[in-house]
């Protein structure tokens, strides 16, 4: 039962996680304060003060973690209704659930879930441009790999039975018309093969943003059936590839294939560490 509570505590918080351009993870205070059973946004902004004054103590950078930002939500008949908000790291997460009020239950798990995850997982923005150009690709794959899992779910529950079909219209917005086996034959990968495993960062993270904002979209409109889910996953792939024109970067199609995958790289990181290991016993049976 325990461990039952603990899945559906993580199902909901990582259900409610964000994904920023660079791949990296974030919450909206306003989004978690709901599933922290907060109703007042008032006594969450005093909870979050604590957070920071605690984040301050620990001499860590207050804006590393909390960042102010502006959202336009959509209320009633389709209008929009701009509100202040906070983007939170992990470690946010952890410092506000530890500053919460513990009487709540749902604090007391986030308490438990935050303690857990956070050191396994966090990973700040600053942290990430210090990355090299494989550690952000192992990353950000690994982050395309838990979202897409999240995307299907969700294309299922509104009516999709094709992904492979349902994957391609997203594809195909992003890349200009071009499906999964073509941009496999472009970058001249077998059909055995992951063309996600033969992404840059900065590739991985464009289909990062298309797979979590196709994600939302299916959650917040009316979709039920399988052609409205497709057309929808293919809009917002043009919306990204619009935003990466208007921004002035490199098209997908256009940024350069990997040599290695990431399994290889992972594989290769794998190996070293092992290696290491048994070095290190030998050298304690001396």
């Amino acid at each position: 039962m325990e461990n039952n509570t603990m899945n559906k505590t993580e199902k909901n918080f990582e259900d409610i996680k964000h994904i920023d351009k660079n791949g990296v993870e974030f919450w909206y205070a306003r989004e978690l304060m709901e599933m922290l059973e907060y109703s007042k946004w008032g006594n969450f902004k005093n909870v979050i003060k604590k957070a920071k004054e605690a984040c301050t103590g620990s001499d860590i950078q207050v804006e590393e973690h909390f960042t102010d930002v502006g959202r336009v939500l959509k209320v009633g008949n389709n209008a929009e209704m701009e509100i202040d908000d906070i983007g939170l790291t992990r470690y946010a997460c952890y410092l506000i659930a530890q500053n919460g009020d513990s009487r709540k239950k749902a604090i007391a798990l986030a308490q438990t879930y935050f303690a857990i995850q956070t050191r396994k997982q966090e990973i700040t923005r600053k942290e990430y441009e210090q990355l090299n150009e494989d550690e952000k690709r192992l990353y950000t794959r690994q982050n395309v790999k838990d979202k897409n899992k999240y995307l299907f779910n969700t294309a299922k529950l509104v009516g999709v039975k094709n992904y492979g079909k349902f994957n391609n219209y997203g594809y195909r917005g992003l890349y200009n018309g071009e499906t999964a086996k073509d941009i496999a034959n472009r970058k001249g990968i077998s059909e055995k093969e992951d063309i996600l495993d033969y992404m840059s960062s900065t590739e991985l993270a464009a289909n990062l943003f298309r797979i979590t904002q196709t994600d939302e979209v299916l959650k917040n409109k009316n979709i039920n059936n399988e052609d409205d889910a497709c057309i929808t996953h293919h809009k917002v792939g043009q919306a990204v590839r619009q935003t990466i024109k208007r921004i002035g970067g490199t098209m997908p199609e256009d940024l350069p294939t990997p040599t290695k995958s990431t399994k290889q790289i992972e594989k290769e990181k794998n190996t070293k560490l092992t290696f290491k290991e048994n070095k290190k016993i030998k050298r304690d049976r001396r």
